[in-house]
């Protein structure tokens, strides 16, 4: 065995500790909360955009796409852009590196604002983005997307938009079945469920009404119903923990979710 395998089981034996270590993980938590409170997420860019996102969980998707190496990543919700170009940026790379080179990231948002999009379509990114308006659970609106995944090779899908369990949990049956084998569906702000009612204000979603209730209902109902995917094989989901236990800091606490074989 090399080095590097055993530098990578070294790491994955202190990830794995990570995730039994309670001290670590209560830190975390109250850090979480803290931060929240001067709306820590909306103070970076990526390329320039505001991406509304953690570091860790911008660095933990930066690792999924690299791994994946998707042709199609599917995004509901665009908020100011950051997201598209961020996955954007990394399909470039691993185009550069070898991949797909004609990899693209679609964005769904039911209010795409003009100064957003203008400032998405002037970046240099943009060639490897497109944008649709409208709701992410409009039947038009999901048929225009399942038309493009149908083409594509590899697909990675995120959802973004708004956090109401209702919402979420159509989505999920739309969105799901479009995700690749052996590639993920990533629902973010899964962490409402975790966090105390006080700092979740002005919200149409709260304590049991958000993306993580909707994903334990869907992950039943895949468990009590034949479900296959638009590639007709039958859609299983299982929680990748080990990338929670290596971030530990992130917003989608059992929403990275890997479509097995």
């Amino acid at each position: 065995m090399n080095e590097e395998k055993n530098f990578k089981i070294a790491c994955q034996d202190e990830i794995d500790q990570q995730g039994k270590n309670l001290i670590l993980k209560q830190l975390t938590c109250q850090w979480l909360e803290e931060s929240i409170k001067t709306n820590y997420s909306y103070h970076f860019e990526w390329l320039g955009r505001p991406i509304i996102q953690y570091p860790q969980d911008i660095v933990g998707m930066q690792q999924l796409i690299w791994l994946i190496k998707p042709d199609l990543i599917i995004e509901t919700g665009i908020a100011r852009g950051g997201s598209l170009i961020l996955y954007a940026s990394i399909l470039e790379l691993i185009a550069q590196c070898g991949g797909p080179i004609d990899a693209k990231v679609l964005g769904v948002d039911i209010d795409i604002r003009e100064h957003n999009k203008n400032a998405i379509l002037k970046h240099p990114m943009s060639k490897r983005i497109e944008m649709i308006q409208g709701s992410s659970i409009d039947i038009s609106i999901v048929e225009e997307v399942r038309l493009k995944a149908m083409t594509a090779k590899k697909i990675m899908v995120c959802l973004d938009s708004n956090h109401t369990h209702d919402h979420v949990l159509q989505e999920l049956r739309h969105f799901a079945p479009m995700v690749s084998v052996g590639s993920y569906l990533i629902v973010f702000d899964t962490i409402v469920e975790d966090l105390p009612i006080s700092l979740i204000k002005n919200r149409t979603w709260s304590k049991g009404n958000n993306p993580k209730t909707a994903v334990f209902e869907y992950l039943n109902e895949l468990q009590n119903q034949s479900t296959v995917g638009i590639n007709g094989q039958p859609l299983e989901f299982v929680h990748d923990k080990q990338i929670e236990n290596q971030l530990l800091i992130t917003v989608a606490p059992s929403g990275f979710l890997f479509r097995k074989p």
